[in-house]
C-alpha cells in the first residue's frame, strides 16, 4: 500500500470535459454551498424553505457531478490518469470454451462500442434497463486489460508481453486464487453508483456466451464536494493517502506510466498503454485502531490531522527522511510506511495508484471485511510494483495491519479512434 494515491478530492477540477452547464438556481446554489463548506449559511426556517423549494421539478438539476465526461476515444484508455470516482467496479472475466480470438475481437467490439456511448451520455443501442435513465455521464470511465491466460486462449502466445510475467510470491501473501488473475479486465468508476452499476450490468449481459465472471470487487471513494476545499482522500483507517502519487504535471509522469508511443516488437500493439497491478488489501482494523494516535503516526510517517510528515511542514512538504528528532532518533522511523515506499529508497521506482476502498461486511469473528482495492499503473511492472513490494513485504511497519488476499495483473493497451476498439491491434494486427 504505497504511499501514492489519487488526490480524488481534485477531480472535478481536473482534466473533464464537462458538458454545457444549466443557469444558476437556487437548487444548483444549495449543491454549491454545500461543496465550499457554506452549508451553514442555510439555517433555522429559511433553511426549511429553502429545501422545499430545492424539491420542485422546474428547477434546474445539480451542476458538475452529473455532467462530467469523460472521453472514451483518445491515446490512452481513461480510468489511468483520471482521478478516481466515487464508486467502482473491478471484474475479471474468464473466456468460455470455445470462445476463440475471433469471438474475443467481437467482444471488445461490443464492450468499446458500448462503453463510448454510456461515457458521452448516452444510451446504448437496444439498452431498455433503465438503470441510469435520468442521469448524465458523472465521469463515467471503462477500462479494458487483458490477463496473461488471455494469450493462451486466443493463440496469441507470441505477442504476450515480457512484462506480463507472473508476479513473484510475498510472503505477506494470503492469495484466493478463485479472486485472482483471468483473462479478461474492466475497472469501470462514475460518479454516480447508478452510473457505475449500468456499466456494469450492460457489460457483464454483453459477455454472455463469450466470457464468464471471475470475481467481481465493488469500491468507493470520497463524493467529490463532500468536503470544503479539494482535499487528498483518506483511507478507511484513516489516514491522508496519495500525497506522492505521481502528478500528471510531472515531467516524467508518462514515462512512468505509459509503454511508449514508438513501441517496437511483438508487444507494439501496447504502445500508449500501461500494465494494472489489482491487489485487494483488507485492513485489519480492529487491531490497527487499538494503537494510540502517536503509534499509528510512527507506523505511517505523517500526521493523522493533515498528513504532513513526522520530518516537518504541511501535506506537501517533501519529506525528509535523514531529519532527527530532539532525542537524536529519526523522525520518520526506519520501518515506516512512506519511507519504505518512497522513490528514494526503492531506485527511484514508483507507480501510480489509482485504488477504491471496500467494505463487504463482517467476518466470522466480527471484524470488518474491509481495505483497499489496490490498483497500481506503471509503463513496466517489473520496474514499479514488484520493487517497491519486495521492499515493502520486508521492512513495512504497516505490513502488520494488511493481508493480501487477492493479486492480478493485467496489459491494458492503449485508447482507440473512433471507429475502432479497445485492443483491436493486438487482435487483428
Amino acid at each position: 500500500m504505497a504511499d501514492t494515491t489519487d488526490k480524488v478530492e481534485q477531480k472535478s477540477k481536473t482534466g473533464q470535459t464537462n458538458i454545457a452547464q444549466p443557469a444558476l438556481s437556487r437548487r444548483r446554489l444549495l449543491g454549491t454551498a454545500g461543496a465550499v463548506g457554506a452549508a451553514g449559511l442555510v439555517v433555522g426556517g429559511a433553511g426549511g424553505a429553502f429545501g422545499a423549494e430545492a424539491l420542485r421539478d422546474d428547477v434546474a438539476p445539480l451542476s458538475g457531478v452529473g455532467t462530467a465526461a469523460l472521453p472514451f476515444h483518445g491515446t490512452h484508455q481513461s480510468g489511468i490518469a483520471d482521478p478516481a470516482q466515487a464508486h467502482g467496479h473491478l471484474v475479471a472475466f474468464d473466456l468460455a470454451p470455445g470462445a476463440d480470438r475471433k469471438a474475443a475481437a467481437a467482444l471488445l467490439r461490443r464492450w468499446s462500442d458500448t462503453a463510448a456511448e454510456l461515457m458521452a451520455g448516452r444510451a446504448p443501442k437496444g439498452d431498455d434497463t433503465g438503470i441510469a435513465l435520468d442521469a448524465g455521464p458523472s465521469s463515467l470511465s471503462v477500462t479494458f486489460g487483458f490477463g496473461r491466460t488471455f494469450f493462451d486462449r486466443t493463440g496469441l502466445t507470441g505477442k504476450r508481453p515480457a512484462a506480463l510475467e507472473p508476479l513473484p510470491a510475498f510472503t505477506a501473501d494470503a492469495l484466493d486464487p478463485k479472486r485472482s488473475d483471468g483473462d479478461l479486465w474492466v475497472q469501470i468508476g462514475a460518479d454516480d453508483g447508478l452510473v457505475a452499476f449500468h456499466a456494469l450490468r450492460l457489460l457483464q449481459k454483453q459477455a454472455d456466451g463469450t466470457a464468464r465472471l471471475r470475481w467481481q470487487m465493488n469500491g468507493f471513494n470520497r463524493t467529490p464536494g463532500a468536503t470544503g476545499r479539494p482535499m487528498t482522500a483518506r483511507n478507511l483507517m484513516g489516514q491522508v493517502d496519495g500525497t506522492n502519487n505521481p502528478k500528471t504535471s510531472d515531467g516524467d509522469f508518462a514515462a512512468k506510466v505509459f509503454v511508449p508511443d514508438d513501441r517496437k516488437g511483438a508487444d507494439a500493439w501496447m504502445a500508449g498503454g500501461s500494465y494494472a497491478v489489482v491487489r485487494r488489501i483488507r485492513m485489519l482494523l480492529d487491531s490497527w485502531e487499538q494503537l494510540s494516535l502517536d503509534r499509528q503516526e510512527k507506523v505511517i510517517g505523517r500526521r493523522k490531522s493533515d498528513g504532513a510528515p513526522l520530518s516537518g511542514g504541511t501535506e506537501t512538504t517533501p519529506v525528509d527522511l535523514d531529519k532527527l528528532g530532539p532525542d537524536g532518533s529519526l523522525a520518520i522511523a526506519g520501518d515506516a510506511h512512506i519511507r519504505v515506499a518512497a522513490p528514494a529508497s526503492n531506485r527511484g521506482a514508483a507507480m501510480l495508484r489509482r485504488a477504491f476502498s471496500y467494505h463487504d461486511g463482517f467476518r466470522d469473528d466480527g471484524a470488518p471485511d474491509a481495505g483497499l482495492l489496490f490498483v497500481a499503473w506503471q509503463a513496466d511492472p517489473l520496474k514499479g510494483f514488484v520493487p517497491v513490494q519486495r521492499k515493502l513485504d520486508r521492512g513495512d511497519g504497516l505490513s502488520r495491519f494488511l493481508r493480501h488476499e487477492s493479486s492480478a495483473l493485467f496489459a491494458v493497451p492503449g485508447g482507440c479512434a473512433e471507429g475502432e476498439y479497445v485492443g483491436q491491434r493486438l487482435l487483428e494486427g
